[in-house]
Parts: C-alpha cells; structure tokens; sequence
C-alpha cells in the first residue's frame, strides 16, 4: 500500500483517524465462507473479534474515493481499529448550502427549478426524501453521494479535499457574524430546509436503548464467555456436568447482571436527551411566515422563534435579536443563570477587525446550547426573539457530550495491559501442561478420545473461568462506599486508576476559597491619584458619583420570579450600592418601539436632600430626585477571553450615554488614558494581590451625542472599550475554606503535588496558594512572563521573583553581580522554588518553548488567568511527563480539564455532572483524599485478586498434573466444592476490606509486572508446588500404601467397604477415589486459605483483614469444615467429594504438612514486603534512570547550574530547523 492512499480524518482533533479504502473480493469472501464452515463458526468470531483482518482478508485495497469498507484506525495511544460501511445515496446537489429553488413545492408533475446558485455537482445521501426532492428537482442531475456513519457521526465524501469530512452544522461555510445577520437571518424555503434535512439528518441525540437479545448477542461473543463455552462443551464431554451447570449458572449470573447494568445505563442516558429531543418549536421561513414544527426537522439555517416563557433548546443556536437568560447547569455544573445577547453586527465600515467568522467557543455569550434551559427572553416590538439554527444532532455541544459517554476512550493502565500479559504467561503454562498430558497418555496407552478431553482440560483449569467478575467486584464495593460519602461515579474503571494519582489540580475560587466573594471596600481614583479606602458604597455624598454609578449597572444580574440573579460576584456588587433593579415587563416592552431598558436607580433616602427649602420645592426636588435613573442600553456580557464586561447606559435626562466597564485590573488600565491611571497602580494593585484579595477595577467613558440608541446596537465593542478614565478598585475577599488548608496538607505529607489553576489574578493566586499552604512560607516562588515575537526579535521569558522577603520584589531594581549569584549557586541547588505563569505566558512557552514547558511544569504550582482550554493544555502537559494527575473544580469552566485528568471530581450540587468522570456532592476538596484513598483501596484489591486467582489456578493445575502421572483426577464435585465454596466465597468477600483511614507517602505499584509483586507469586507457587509435592511422593511410600481398590480398607471400616462397592464401576472409570487424590485434595484445599490470607494485605492501603468480618468468617468457617471433614470423616461427605478413608496417623502428617505450609507461607510474604527492594536491588541492580519522565527531567534538572533561571535573566526562543526549538539564557546586565 503506497502512504499516499492513507487518509487522516479529523486532522489535529480528538478522534483523529487513518483511513484506508477497500472494495469487496469475491474469491477472498467465498474462501472466508468456507474456512467458517470448516472451522464450526470460529473463523467468523474471530473476523469479529479482529476488524482489521476481517477486512484484510475479505477485501481488496482501493482509493478512499472507490471504496465501498473504509478501515478506521484511532491515531492516538491505543491504536484501535473499526470498519465502516461506504454507503451512497442520491441527492439533487452535492452541497448542503447550496439553494435549490423551485415554483413549486410538492407536484411532482411541474419539475420547474432554477439551476444551481453556484454550479456545483452534486454528492451523497439516501432514503426516499431524496427520491421526492429529485423529483421535484428533475432539472438537475441527481448526484451519487458517498457517506459512512462512524460512531454517530456521518463522514460525507468530499471531492475539492479527496477526502472525507464532518458536516456540523452553520460553522462549515465560515460565515462572519454581518453574514450571519444579512444572509442567515431570514430563514429557510421549505425545500431548502428538506434539501438540507438529506445531509444533516434528523435533528434529535438518538441514544438507542438497544434490545436485550442485541445485548446478549454483544456480551455473549466477548473472548472470555467463548472460552467458558468451549470449557463447558468440554466438560460435558468428560461427563463433569454438575461443574459445567454451576460454570454456566455463574456465567448466566454474571451475564445477567452485566446486561442490567448496561441497559440502566443506556436507559439513563436516553431519558437524559429525551427532555428536549422532540418539542414544537416555531420557525420563520423565507416569506416571513412563521410555521410550527417539530424540533426534529430543524436543520442549520433555519431560524427559530425562542418564547418570552422560555423553553429547553433542541438544537445549538446563535441569537440574532432579543436577549436570553439561560441556566446552563446540564453542560457546565454552574446553576447561576446566564445572559445571552444577540450577535453583534457590525456596521460595513467597521466590519475589517470585528466582523470576525462566527464560532461557537468564541461566541458562547450569543450562543444558546442544546439541552440548556432558556428562562426568559427579552424582545423588540414587532421583532421576536430569533436565532438562526448552528448546529443539530450529535453535533451540538451535547451531542458531543453524549458521544463522548456512548463512545468513550479505553481506559489505558498498566493493570489492565499487565493483567492480559499475566493470562498469557498463564496460557504458555497451560501449554506446558498440554504438551505433558499428551506424552502421559500416549506413553500409558490412553484411548484418544481421553487424552484429548484431559490436555484441553488442563487449559480449562489454568485460566480461571471467575476472574472478570472477580477482578470487579473491588470496583463494585468501593463505588459503593464512595456513593455513601456522597462521591458519585459515572467510570468506574477509572477508581483504580486514581489510586496512581501523584498530583491534584485544584480550581482556585468555588474550590480552595468560598464561592461567594465578600466586599471588603474600594478605592477610589481621580484625576490620576488614588483617595483612601472605603467600606460603604451606600452614602449620600457618592450616590451620583461615576464610581457607584458603574457598580450600579456594570453587571449581568436579571429578575427572575422577583429575586435578583447572576453572578455572585455581581450581586455583592450590586448589593453594596444599595440600588434597586428594575426590568420592562412583557406589557412594557410591546408598547415601545425598541427595547425597554433595564433600569437602575438608588433609593429615596439615599439621595441628598435639602432641608430649608419651602414644601412646593421640596415636592419639586421628589419629582426630580425620582428621575435619577439610569438605563442599561446596551451590554457586552464579561468574556473570560477579554477578561472584562462593559454596558452602555443612559441617565434620564442626559443627552450622551456613557460606558462602564470593569474587569481585571491590568485589562482596564491598559484601555485608560495613561494620565487617569494613577501612577502608583502598580504597587496598590500589588499590595492588595499579595494579601490574597480580589480586586476588580472600574473605568468610564462619555460617549458623542452623535451615537443613538440604534447606533450602540451595532457599534463595535473596541470601540466603546477604548480611551476610558480610571475610576478605582473594588476590592473583594475571597476566604478560604475551612477544610482547604488540611486537605492539602494530607496530600503534601502522601507526596502528591498540588497545583492552582485558576482564571485569577496572578499575585492573588499566589496569596491563597501560601495561605492555603501550597507554597511554604519560606520557598521562592519565580514568575515566568513571555512575551511573543515582536519586531523581529524572538520570543523570550523573563524571570522574576515574585516575593522574596530579604530582597526587593521590583525586576528593575534588581542588582546582583554576577560573582555574587555564582557564589550563591552552590548551596541554592538544593532550595525549593515554585514557578507561577498566566495564561498568556502559558500559550507562548507552549509555541514558542515547548521543551522548556515539560522542565517548567515539574516545579510550577501557580498557572492563573488560564483560559477554560488552557486548563486541558496543562493536564496534557503534566500527563506528557508522566504524572498521575486529578483535577479538582466546580464544573464551570473546567470541563475540559476534568474530562481529561486520570480522575476529574466536579463539585456540583448535581448528582452525576455529565462532564466528569466523578462528582461529589460535599462542596469542598475534603473529597479528594477520599477518593484516592478508595483509588489504592481498589487498586490493591485487584492485585490481592488478581495474585489470588493466579495462584488458585496454579494450585489446580499442579494437583491435576501430578494426578495424570497416576491416570487420576480431581472428581466433580471435588472441583465444585474447591470452586464455589472455596474460590467464590473467598474472592468476593476477600474484596471487602475498607480504605485506610488515612494517605500515606507510599504509592501502591500500576501494575502486575512490578519486582516485589511478581517475586511474591512466583515464591508462592514455588511454596506451593513444593508441599503438593512431598504429598504426593510421601504417600506413596506409607507402609499402608497400596493402589486403592474399592475393596481397600486402610482404615479397617467395613461400611466403608460396602458404600464404596455400591458406585464402584462409576468411580474405577475415571480413577477419581484413591490416596493421591484424597491427600493432594486435603492440602490444595488449605493452600487456597493460606495464600487468600497472605495475600489479603490491610495497611498501608487498605483496613486490616480482621476489620473485614464476612472474610474473616468465611476462611475461620472453611478452616472449621476441612478441619472438621479431616479428622472426623463424615460417610455422606467423603462419599460426595469422592474422598477415600486414610489412617489416623496420615491425617496427622497431613495437618503438619499444611501447618509448615502456612508457616512458610507467611514468613515468606512478610520477608517480601519487608525486604522486596532491598532484595531486588541486590539481584538485578537497578538502572539510573527513572521509568517516569518527570522524575528522568529532575535528575536532569538537579545537576543543571542554570535551573531554576535567575531573576536578571532573560530566556530567548532560538529556532533550530534539525531539531525543533531551542533557548539560551541571557543574563541582563
């Protein structure tokens, strides 16, 4: 296959893709077909087990364009394959926005149409629709259309860029937001809408809750129930059939209970999507009619009229008249209600910098999402509340949600690729065992037949028919107690992978500090100087200042139901002016011809009043008292992109409207006049960051009488947010949570690292990160600040201090010769430092540097004003080097991040946030420690399982073999006694122990391939494998030893003799009843206990075995049993378990053989965990190079003289074409 035919879907995205093009063989599918029928239907599991050979060998290789099966295979880490099928459809164009315009919508018999706006050919679609539509379009040539549909998504051929692409929706044509308003904003025909219905498809997230018997058939053809068949035939082939009944009766169990799961699962998600999949929605169409329709025949480009009562939204949408207040909570967590604005439209000579290409990140404050619950709108007379359809269907920003859960990544972790590596080490054993029975039997004169049932039997035995539901019940039971602290799970697998976790990412507000921000006073500025603080914004002499008068209107708050709601942060604001809020009613707004305004305005008493003047007067100054209002005309809703919010308001009265804004403070100086910032902003803004407060700065602009109200509808936001005057700081307290300070000192003393990523002030964050005790009082925190490329010079960080208490914080006066800092550098390798960035130097260091980022990630703690994207970028980051990471937040602007971390914890009110894998119902991060508590828990429990099903099946198989060597075997109900009653009884209570209380330094190993575990089950085996052996043989040189007959009678009981005669045909067939079998059968059942006890591990990760009563009381009561059944042997049970009667003094010997047993095996297990390294280390030296890439760099990193970077050094970005980017360090003079 040449490279050139491998076709990369969804370039640089999520779900990259290789594709490959392959047409149907027919020779290659007629010899497919007769090696099924030849191999009994095996071929064709395995073709479905194997989608890559499946097509391989029934397909021949073709262009993507021809092919009629792609191959699908993921470019990420897990390399996986799928096939899909090319089909085709007919379609009267090939381009979805292309108009098709006809005289007449339905008879068929009048084919008049216009041709094509642009000429284009057309391409792929199906189903009858497009039959109508050809009809009624037979002037153009249908056009065969060639699509596949890949996990919900349809992949549509593309001939400009011979390949196949995604049509989502509106976003496709690149259209700038003035197109948007005058191309998209009349609506749709009727055809055109049906014409785009064939490319886009029904507009509704269709979770198909599939049939059982579906179900059935998909779990059933899993790899494992099909060997549990094949062991089951066999079985029944050796006449083992209670066994084969209690294998299939587990299996039908755990069938059973796996369906259940999975259909509770799908029927949770459906009824998920189903709220909004199908509601009447109306829509204007090209004529200006508006027509009532059903939301599933939406598609991108039609216009939809959003009631004034509000409605949940079926589709993705972007406003282009009216505003919205939306609660967005079912895509991010965060209940506060949203305003959502129509898109700007810029006026023709603004258009060149603002008329930007409509996106939806980039235009969320216009876009309205599916599943969101739109409150209430706001309108124009005469003008409804509309916005032009984006996206539908999976498409849509919840599609995409449910997607990612009805389609999610595998789990990569070590323990589940280490488990397959373990079964195939324990299959290479089985065919050991194969190989010996059949050279036994074939050297003991075996009939066929036999020695086939006994070699397969033998692969039966060592790959254990209980392991997966073993393997999850730990999972099970710590998703249990982690439900009862209010921890809820929607990815189990993923517990055990949060018992790795070595580092936490915590969101700063909402999750280290309290939610809600208190006022703790402001400071005021004019004419370039600062005034004194103050507390109260409430008083007479500041009630008409701009000051108040911008905290007044400069927020998102609405009415809804009569109470004020928004964002906290605005309502302490706004509460603090001591103002009253008031919006239009409907009735209102529909008597005037444009928009009413919400108004604002302060109460009575707090306006200045004068008392000397006469009654007429004072009834005068109520009436023009009362006219002091002020109304919000237009508002550009805060973007955490710009950092900032600004409205434009009128005074009653006034002339000119006015402009306020407020935002970051370093955003708001930079968009002053220099002359009203005052000079010393720096260090006021420096001295307030540094104590850990919140501080918001305020500005405001007079605009020309000559901008009218519907001018500022349209105008331009950099216009109105440009050459404002400073008017002061208002500064916010945001105290830390009680638990934060001794959850993050548990994490520290377990060695896990705990990083801030937060959109905050840098310097604030840097405060909470030392008041919280992420940053110890006395480590060096350094800020790195990018700057890009600028004038030809090449990009470059500067590096200074943030607070060094015995130097100056100020980079200028920084002067340090350079013999001083080279005479400091030696004792300075060992100190501690923590790198701080924002977001902006984040995004340089990561074009710009990116092998200085993975050194910088490894020491910084504080990354703020991080944008919602950058957030992922770091965990990416952080993954790259190696680290276990969780990521901690409230759900609002972290989905990303918490979807992409080893273990993201939401903390939202709501029960299950669709966006993390785990959410927790207690709002603050005590949950953390818990959760990586019950992560070891689990984990460790999977390797006491896993090491325990290893050995049971070892165990097993040695008993097995030795018995070959006698023509023996174990019996039936032997197997099912050890099986059920042993195994079953033991691994699920066994998985019971509880966390330990508390995290200790110590990291549980990722995987099953690690020294000391591997040492412990090899040891045991061996320990094992050595007193079967000394059973066996010492047996067989007892003086009362003879081959047992059903006459024997060692132990002088003639009953004895005559129970045994009644079955002796059936037992002399298999050799079951003889003193081999009875002695290895006593000792392997005890050596199932002992190693169940000694690998049953408590602390450091989990509670002691002794605390776990259901295991302590089902090893105490099989000890009492096999004791019991020993000593005093039972007619009815020995003759059940087909066990023979031996003398007293052989028992004797027995117990002291399992008793040494034990011994060993305790002493053994206690050395290995005590000294497995020390051993380890001995024997195979280890290399000095770590496994993880971060502890390989900070090796690297403690021998380098120039890290961490001096303060009066710059780093310069120094491109190298050969291998990529490089820097050098300067040091400044």
């Amino acid at each position: 296959m040449e490279k050139g035919e491998l076709k990369i879907l969804n370039k640089g995205e999520e779900e990259e893709m290789e594709l490959q093009g392959y047409q149907f063989c027919r020779w290659r599918l007629a010899l497919v077909g007769f090696g099924v029928l030849c191999t009994g239907g095996f071929l064709l599991l395995l073709l479905y087990w194997m989608p890559e050979w499946c097509v391989k060998s029934t397909c021949t290789h073709t262009t993507a364009r021809d092919a009629e099966v792609v191959l699908l295979r993921s470019t990420d880490e897990f390399r996986r394959w799928f096939l899909a099928r090319v089909r085709v459809m007919l379609a009267p164009g090939s381009n979805p926005f292309h108009s098709l315009e006809t005289q007449t919508t339905s008879p068929p018999s009048s084919p008049s149409s216009t041709p094509l706006a642009n000429g284009h050919t057309p391409h792929p679609s199906d189903g009858s629709p497009a039959q109508e539509l050809i009809r009624r379009f037979s002037y153009y040539q249908p056009t065969q259309i060639r699509y596949f549909t890949f996990h919900s998504t349809k992949y549509y051929w593309n001939d400009e860029m011979q390949n196949f692409r995604v049509l989502t929706g509106l976003e496709d044509l690149e259209a700038s937001c003035s197109t948007i308003h005058s191309e998209h904003s009349a609506g749709l025909t009727r055809n055109q809408q049906e014409y785009r219905k064939l490319f886009f498809g029904v507009n509704e997230i269709a979770v198909k809750v599939p049939s059982v018997f579906k179900l059935l058939i998909k779990e059933v053809l899993n790899p494992f129930y099909i060997f549990q068949l094949f062991s089951v035939i066999l079985w029944s082939a050796d006449e083992y059939y209670y066994y084969a009944v209690a294998i299939v009766f587990m299996s039908v169990i755990s069938i059973a209970t796996s369906l259940y799961t999975i259909k509770k699962q799908y029927v949770m998600l459906h009824d998920m999507v189903a709220a909004h999949s199908i509601v009447r929605v109306s829509v204007c169409r090209a004529n200006n009619d508006v027509e009532e329709i059903l939301s599933t025949d939406l598609v991108p480009g039609d216009v939809v009229v959003i009631p004034s009562n509000g409605t949940i939204m079926p589709c993705d949408a972007v406003l282009v008249s009216g505003t919205c207040i939306v609660n967005e909570s079912m895509l991010t967590g965060e209940s506060v209600p949203v305003t959502k604005t129509n898109l700007p439209n810029p006026v023709p000579g603004e258009r060149e910098g603002a008329d930007s290409a409509y996106n939806t990140e980039e235009h969320k404050r216009h876009t309205l999402f599916c599943g969101t619950d739109v409150i209430q709108t706001r309108f124009y007379t005469g003008e409804l509340v509309k916005a032009v359809v984006v996206r539908t269907g999976f498409s849509t920003a919840k599609g995409q949600l449910v997607r990612s859960i009805l389609y999610p990544k595998p789990t990569d972790f070590k323990l589940y690729r280490d488990a397959y590596l373990f079964l195939l080490c324990l299959v290479a054993v089985a065919g050991i065992g194969f190989i010996y029975s059949i050279v036994l039997s074939v050297m003991n004169k075996v009939p066929a037949k036999t020695i086939i049932i006994e070699s397969l039997d033998i692969i039966t035995i060592t790959v254990p028919p209980a392991l997966p539901a073993a393997m999850t019940a730990g999972i099970v039971y710590a998703q249990r107690r982690l439900k009862k602290i209010g921890i809820f799970c929607i990815s189990p697998q993923r517990i055990n992978i949060c018992g790795q976790i070595n580092l936490v990412c915590f969101d700063k507000t909402g999750t280290l500090t309290e939610d809600g921000l208190d006022l703790w006073g402001f400071q005021r500025a004019e004419s370039g100087r600062f005034h004194q603080s103050e507390e109260s914004a409430s008083k007479e002499n500041l009630v008409k200042s701009q000051f108040v008068a911008c905290m007044a209107t400069c927020h998102s708050l609405t009415k809804i139901d009569g109470q004020l709601s928004g964002d906290p942060l605005d309502l302490k604001m706004f509460e603090a002016t001591g103002w009253i809020l008031e919006e239009a009613t409907e009735e209102e707004t529909a008597l005037h011809n444009r928009i009413m305004p919400t108004v604002v305005r302060p109460p009575k008493q707090l306006l200045p009043s004068q008392p000397d003047e006469s009654a007429e007067q004072d009834m005068e100054l109520a009436e023009l008292s009362s006219l002091y209002e002020i109304g919000i005309v237009r508002q550009f809703p805060f973007s955490s992109a710009l950092q900032r919010m600004s409205v434009v308001c009128r005074t009653v009265g006034e002339k000119c409207m006015d402009t306020y804004m407020k935002g970051a403070p370093e955003v708001v100086a930079s968009l002053c006049k220099r002359e009203t910032v005052p000079e010393n902003f720096a260090q006021v803004l420096e001295g307030y960051t540094k104590q850990g407060f919140r501080v918001i700065a305020l500005a405001h602009r007079r605009l020309g009488s000559k901008l009218s109200w519907h001018k500022v509808q349209n105008v331009n936001r950099d216009y109105i947010e440009a050459n404002m005057e400073f008017l002061g700081l208002i500064i916010m307290q945001n105290k830390l949570k009680a638990e934060t300070p001794g959850v993050l000192q548990d994490l520290s003393q377990a060695n896990i690292r705990t990083i801030m990523v937060t959109g905050d002030n840098m310097l604030t964050a840097i405060s909470v990160a030392r008041d919280c005790g992420m940053i110890p009082p006395e480590d060096t925190v350094i800020i790195a600040d990018a700057f890009p490329p600028h004038d030809g010079q090449a990009a470059k960080i500067t590096w200074r201090y943030a607070d060094k208490p015995s130097r100056t914080t100020r980079l200028e006066e920084i002067s340090i010769s350079l013999e001083h800092e080279g005479h400091v550098e030696e004792p300075k390798t060992q100190e501690l430092y923590h790198f701080a960035m924002n977001g902006k130097s984040f995004a340089i260091i990561a074009e710009h540097f990116p092998d200085m980022l993975q050194k910088l990630v490894l020491h910084g703690t504080v990354f703020a004003r991080m944008a919602p994207d950058q957030k992922t970028q770091l965990i990416e980051t952080l993954q790259g080097v190696d680290y276990f990471v969780g990521m901690c937040g409230d759900g609002a602007n972290d989905c990303g991040a918490l979807k992409r971390a080893h273990g993201g914890i939401s903390l939202s009110e709501l029960e299950a946030s669709v966006a993390s894998p785990f959410t927790s119902r207690t709002p603050n991060i005590s949950c953390v420690p818990s959760l990586i508590r019950e992560g070891r828990a689990a984990l460790i429990t999977s390797f006491c399982v896993f090491k325990f099903m290893a050995l049971y099946s070892i165990i097993q198989y040695i008993s097995v073999t030795l018995l070959y060597s006698v023509l023996s075997n174990l019996g039936d109900f032997q197997f099912l006694f050890i099986d059920i009653a042993i195994i079953l009884l033991i691994v699920f209570t066994m998985s019971l122990n509880p966390a330990w209380k508390e995290l200790v330094s110590r990291r549980p190993p990722s995987g099953l391939i690690s020294g000391p575990l591997l040492f412990s089950v090899l040891t045991q085996i061996l320990i094992c494998l050595g007193f079967q052996i000394i059973t066996f043989l010492w047996v067989q040189k007892q003086p009362w030893y003879e081959v047992w007959q059903p006459a024997t009678d060692v132990c002088n009981r003639s009953d004895h003799l005559n129970a045994s005669e009644h079955n002796s045909t059936e037992k002399d067939e298999h050799n079951i009843q003889n003193f081999e079998n009875t002695s290895l059968f006593y000792v392997s059942c005890f050596q199932y206990l002992i190693v169940a006890i000694v690998f049953s591990k408590g602390k450091p990760f989990r509670q002691p075995s002794y605390k776990n009563w259901p295991f302590v009381l089902s090893a105490v009561s099989l000890y009492f049993f096999l004791l019991f059944i020993m000593f005093y042997p039972v007619e009815s049970i020995d003759g059940f378990l087909e066990i023979v009667c031996v003398p007293f003094e052989w028992r004797l010997k027995l117990f002291l053989i399992i008793l040494a047993n034990a011994a060993v095996s305790v002493l053994v297990e206690g050395m290995i965990d005590l000294q497995a390294y020390r051993c380890l280390s001995w024997l195979c030296p280890r290399k000095t190079t770590p496994k993880a890439r971060y502890m390989h760099l900070a090796q690297e990193l403690s021998v380098d003289p120039d890290w961490p970077p001096k303060p009066t050094t710059t780093t310069e970005a120094k491109p190298r074409p050969e291998n990529g980017s490089a820097y050098q360090i300067i040091i400044s003079s």
